[in-house]
């Protein structure tokens, strides 16, 4: 699923695509996609006419801003957006296709058929789902170990499972969690409630740095990611543990391990991120 670095990197990408272009007529052709109340038909019907003003993100959700409407889009497991010409046959697995006045389209295709697009005026789409009880971004200024620290610490939860909630902090997912975990040392089953200072400055800083290193490489082109020019993401050459099962670790050279932590694979160096109590963990 594209994370926050992805899906910054499609949303830079669109703004030079698709910015100013007017919407002549959409086509909806998997109706699924498009999320109640609104019909797929009025959801066609609605747009035609306005113009794309830009492009937003928010967590992992894509805000496409028109005069006077919102896009909200989640592109889920590998939803992707691109711009061809119309007259260019369409792929399979392309379920909308915003057909624009001068002669282009914007085309979203999703193989596992996951993403949703809902529609909104502007201004309510912060105050309704899937938006509204989405929790700090952490690129933002008001995000701050202080900040992290009391979302977090009073959680008896394992703080991998907290990290990848988005109700408390937005846009991790599973690859930059078991990097930032490794980068600040910290066992993914500890909880919150006995980290040290010291713990808490460490992981604030390994998830800004690995988020804004993977914004600055494009994003992590780990299975189908790609940006809304076709290109791929180069952060995955950059990784430390993630995707490295039995590879040496970086800093000690102990074989990385992967096990299950609240229903994800996660990556670890048990040298470097221990945790005395935890139970022998399965390779």
């Amino acid at each position: 699923m594209p994370e926050l670095p992805e899906v910054e990197t499609v949303k830079r990408t669109l703004i030079e695509l698709v910015a100013g272009k007017r919407i002549q007529s959409v086509s909806v052709r998997l109706p699924r996609i498009i999320q109640r109340p609104v019909e797929p038909e009025q959801f066609a019907d609605a747009l035609v006419g306005h113009t794309i003003e830009t492009v937003e993100r928010r967590g992992k959700f894509l805000r496409i801003i028109l005069d006077g409407l919102v896009l909200v889009s989640h592109l889920r497991m590998e939803g992707r957006y691109g711009v061809f010409p119309s007259e260019e046959t369409v792929e399979r697995h392309t379920h909308v296709i915003f057909h624009f006045e001068d002669g282009t389209d914007l085309r979203y295709k999703d193989v596992r058929q996951f993403g949703t697009m809902h529609l909104f005026k502007v201004g309510e789409e912060l105050a309704l789902p899937p938006l509204n009880k989405l929790g700090i971004e952490p690129l933002e200024p008001g995000f701050t170990v202080d900040v992290l620290r009391s979302k977090l610490a009073k959680r008896a939860s394992k703080i991998k499972p907290l990290l990848l909630n988005q109700e408390y902090i937005v846009g991790l997912g599973n690859i930059y969690v078991d990097e930032a975990l490794f980068q600040a040392r910290i066992h993914p089953e500890r909880t919150p409630n006995t980290l040290k200072p010291a713990e808490w400055k460490r992981l604030y800083e390994a998830i800004r740095a690995t988020l804004e290193h993977a914004v600055e490489a494009g994003g992590s082109s780990i299975k189908s990611y790609v940006n809304g020019q076709g290109e791929m993401g180069m952060f995955q050459h950059q990784l430390l543990v993630y995707g490295k099962k039995d590879e040496p670790c970086p800093a000690c050279a102990r074989p990385i391990q992967k096990f299950t932590v609240g229903g994800r694979g996660t990556h670890i160096c048990s040298k470097c991120q221990p945790f005395a109590d935890a139970k022998a963990l399965k390779a």
